[in-house]
């Protein structure tokens, strides 16, 4: 249980980006939550052993609730069955890019015209 509770410190930007996307949602996160969720639900690992009481359904190799984990855009599968979207660091940058485009009303245009 220690060493659950040390991997979900150090992953905890990962979990507020889940937690976030959970809560605030977003079309394009939720199909990539859903293509994760579906990996999973073929997974002899889903459970109900969570790290968190009360997130199910998770892992049960990482204890993750899958509900958030599947929806950070920088999280991986720990057995590889699905990998990140972006780097953390990225995810930090479309984070920033959101929350401004929230504060000022303006639209985030890509480098593509």
């Amino acid at each position: 249980m220690a060493s659950r509770l040390s991997k979900i410190w150090k992953e905890r930007y990962k979990i507020i980006d889940g937690i976030t996307n959970y809560i605030a949602k977003d079309e394009f996160i939720e199909l990539i939550a859903k293509e994760r969720n579906d990996i999973c639900d073929k997974c002899e690992h889903k459970g109900d052993k969570c790290v968190v009481i009360g997130t199910g359904p998770c892992c049960n190799l990482c204890g993750c609730s899958l509900k958030f984990k599947t929806r950070s855009l920088s999280a991986e599968c720990d057995i590889q069955k699905w990998k990140a979207f972006v780097t953390p660091e990225e995810e930090d940058q479309l984070n920033d890019q959101f929350k401004s485009q929230d504060q000022d009303g303006t639209t985030i245009h890509s480098s593509e015209s």
